[in-house]
């Protein structure tokens, strides 16, 4: 597909002020930090309905601008490719959206790994059938902030004619944790234009690079119209359309918590190592966080929870002391899924952290239902949620190419021991340093997919023109253009 408004950018990075932070959604750049969330996934019969609840909701966004006072709670709209032809965009722009924005979830599921228990066929309803037009997203500091941010969002939205097809409530787990028992959310990248506050971070969270330093990762790798990681600008279709979005990657994702410990214990029973050392070689962390390259040798008793958040999470790499893995394993989730420096392993690139920073993205997922001590027999998972400014470079990748297949790793077709699905090798190697490797048997489907949505995140002014019509049919191009 041609992508007639991607061209050159100069200069490489954007000035501080020159990053319209008004102007993009809130959550992107900057994590909330909010305990609840609430996601109304709505759907239109009408033009006029779709633009009537933009009109209601678009001056409650809540944006990238800095505030002095920390809100209670927020509100986020994003648009699926259903969602912006339901508002009236034509055809004419629609078709230079990206591939992966323009098809359905469904029918990218079986190259994304979503087979067998995942397989579309068994998603909640009605994730990835193009009924889905837009995304409410209201997030709150406290439950009541919640209750009182989502019944104002339902309340727009039915008095605009739309319906909540689906609704998916989220909550921060104690200690910040996903279901598994892993501490979640520490590495994120370190963005060009983003909060001064990560810049602390930069060391781990940016790009590394030959000469031992850390930079920011461009900001075009994330929001479109500013310079991305080859010096591009991405504003296709259009400039009015685009500048200050970001696309956004909506996955439910069920977790298997039984499963998951009673593999631990058996892959521990398997290596002769410790269920928490199993559990620290499988993720590439021991479950607060720490990394296993940082603190390979932790004893039960050793804590280094106070360190977590800090550069110290992330201030690491894999070469030259660890390229066989015998520390962090080749096939662990974090080098899988950030590999750094790690990424060519055949010596043939100057600047392998290069390949990496071309597949980075933000997470911005919540768990969802009780906690397993709680209530084991809920069902409980993870509403991953992700941004990025090409979904097929950067999530597919990392989910296809990365995560579902080791031939990047020099590990075939051994799978992510946490993500596999039933065509996983069943096994995963586990390197040791001064004798051959261990091998531990892994279990598919411990995480299947409940349903997947692409989203547009507009910008607000985007959102205002989306509202007005003025990409509807009659009104674009602009005139004089």
């Amino acid at each position: 597909m041609s992508r007639p408004n991607r061209k050159p950018a100069h200069p490489v990075d954007p000035s501080p002020g020159d990053v319209e932070l008004a102007d993009i959604q809130g959550n992107i750049l900057d994590p909330y930090r909010m305990r609840y969330a609430t996601h109304l996934l709505v759907g239109f019969e009408s033009t006029a309905s779709a633009r009537d609840c933009l009109r209601r909701t678009v001056d409650r966004v809540t944006t990238a601008a800095p505030s002095k006072d920390r809100p209670s709670s927020a509100l986020n709209l994003a648009i699926t490719f259903g969602g912006l032809r339901r508002l009236g965009v034509p055809s004419s722009l629609l078709d230079q959206f990206p591939d992966a924005f323009r098809e359905s979830t469904r029918d990218r599921a079986e190259a994304l790994g979503d087979v067998g228990a995942s397989d579309p066929c068994h998603w909640d309803e009605p994730l990835g059938r193009g009924d889905v037009h837009l995304k409410v997203s209201v997030h709150g500091v406290t439950y009541s902030a919640l209750k009182a941010a989502s019944a104002w969002a339902a309340s727009a939205i039915g008095e605009s004619g739309g319906t909540v097809l689906h609704e998916e409530q989220t909550h921060a787990l104690k200690g910040m944790a996903e279901h598994f028992g892993y501490a979640d959310g520490l590495a994120q990248p370190v963005v060009a234009g983003g909060p001064a506050s990560a810049m602390a971070k930069v060391r781990g969270g940016g790009l590394p690079m030959p000469d031992g330093r850390w930079r920011p990762l461009r900001l075009g790798e994330f929001v479109l119209g500013y310079p991305d990681e080859d010096n591009q600008v991405d504003l296709c279709p259009t400039a009015e359309l685009v500048r200050n979005a970001s696309y956004l990657v909506f996955r439910k994702l069920r977790q298997d918590v039984r499963a998951f410990q009673d593999r631990l214990q058996t892959a521990a029973e398997e290596s002769g190592m410790s269920v928490e050392m199993v559990a620290a070689k499988v993720l590439g962390r021991w479950r607060d966080g720490v990394p296993i390259e940082l603190a390979p040798n932790r004893s039960p008793a050793e804590d280094l929870r106070h360190r977590r958040g800090s550069s110290f999470s992330n201030d690491f790499r894999y070469l030259p002391h660890d390229k066989d893995g015998s520390v962090c394993p080749r096939g662990a989730h974090i080098r899988r899924v950030n590999p750094r420096d790690a990424v060519d392993f055949a010596g043939t690139i100057r600047d392998p952290g290069r390949l990496t920073s071309r597949h980075r993205i933000i997470r911005r997922g919540m768990p969802y239902g009780p906690a397993y001590v709680d209530d084991p027999d809920s069902e409980r998972g993870l509403l991953f949620q992700c941004f990025q400014a090409d979904i097929a470079r950067q999530f597919e990748t990392i989910q296809a190419t990365w995560c579902l297949d080791g031939d990047a790793f020099g590990l075939g077709d051994q799978q992510d021991f946490l993500l596999g699905n039933e065509h996983s090798a069943g096994t995963m190697q586990i390197p040791r340093r001064d004798s051959g490797p261990l091998f531990v048997t892994t279990q598919p489907d411990l995480v299947v997919t409940r349903g997947s949505e692409y989203f547009l995140v507009p910008g607000v002014k985007a959102l205002h023109r989306l509202a007005e019509g003025a990409f509807m049919r009659g009104h674009w191009p602009p005139s004089g253009s």
